[in-house]
């Protein structure tokens, strides 16, 4: 089946079809990365450029691994060592890059719509490796197949997304991605930390009573707490953010038997988790989504670039 996208920046543009074909091409590419060699040739000759204008650990390492495992040229650039720190637009920082006739550009920024600009600029297939507020489609891809992975079906499950809903560029990609694809979605956070129309993120249900909803949920979905945005403003104290709204032993026991937890990362241990439950072996799928980021990065750009139907196997 072919695949007729050249950019990944908006979610919504995706079908369930489109989305499901990157899950099972992911899912292929897994036995690739489960070998001694983890290398192929897939893209060779294709060259991507990796533009962080913003700091990306997990993000940046994961999509690097990927290219290399492709057999991809890459170009790493951003931070300090950006022109546009010397004064040069983005417009003419993007034409420069295609001047070396590259094929991809990977962007993150802080300020929203940026990717979609490059896109519009640049003629190379462009993916948002996160954008402001606004999206980081890859994350909400990495998770549908971590939770794939579990759940055996995404279809029905009803998933809840808790904590700072308002700063969260995770939820501007995953709960339309997982509207897409037939869940039920519930958001769950203080008043403070909730946009000031939670309606227009998409979402089925919105409360601020974690135990109300803990005991429907299929996939207990825990983002970061931004720790800087946290103390001195929406809430009085982390403590306190964690005695209400904090996933801890004690509240397993109001979890469905086979619920499953995922946090994309870093985690704040005794915040928004505790290591009880961030390392439950039963539930936690956190270490599974890490590697999950790997294998969907590896279809996004063998896909959108259009590698060769037995390149997978090579």
């Amino acid at each position: 089946m072919s695949f007729n996208h050249k950019h990944l920046i908006d979610i919504t543009e995706y079908s369930a079809d489109d989305i499901m074909q990157i899950l099972e091409t992911a899912q292929r590419f897994r036995s690739v990365n489960e070998r001694r060699i983890k290398k192929i040739p897939t893209l060779k000759g294709f060259t991507v450029v990796n533009m962080f204008n913003e700091p990306s650990t997990r993000t940046r390492s994961s999509f690097e691994i990927a290219e290399k495992r492709l057999s991809c040229d890459s170009l790493n650039f951003g931070g300090s060592s950006t022109s546009t720190v010397k004064g040069e637009s983005l417009v003419d920082t993007v034409e420069t890059l295609c001047a070396y006739k590259i094929d991809m550009i990977i962007v993150r920024d802080k300020h929203a719509g940026v990717p979609r600009k490059i896109a519009d600029v640049s003629g190379a297939h462009v993916i948002d490796a996160g954008d402001g507020k606004h999206q980081h489609p890859t994350q909400a891809l990495l998770d549908l197949y971590s939770i794939w992975q579990a759940k055996g079906d995404l279809n029905g499950l009803k998933v809840g997304i808790v904590g700072d809903i308002g700063h969260s560029r995770v939820c501007g990609s995953l709960i339309p991605a997982l509207k897409i694809m037939g869940c039920e979605v519930t958001v769950i956070a203080p008043p403070t930390l909730m946009p000031a129309r939670p309606e227009v993120l998409g979402a089925d249900h919105v409360t601020c009573k974690i135990e109300e909803a803990l005991p429907e949920l299929d996939v207990v979905y825990m983002l970061r707490i931004q720790r800087e945005r946290l103390e001195g403003a929406p809430y009085p104290s982390l403590r306190e953010y964690n005695m209400l709204f904090g996933l801890t032993q004690e509240r397993e026991r109001m979890m469905k038997r086979d619920a499953i937890i995922c946090h994309p990362g870093p985690i704040n241990r005794g915040v928004e988790l505790d290591s009880f439950m961030a390392d439950h072996p039963e539930r936690s799928v956190i270490l599974d989504q890490v590697y999950a980021g790997i294998l969907t990065r590896m279809a996004a750009l063998y896909l959108l670039l259009g590698g060769s139907e037995d390149g997978i196997t090579a």
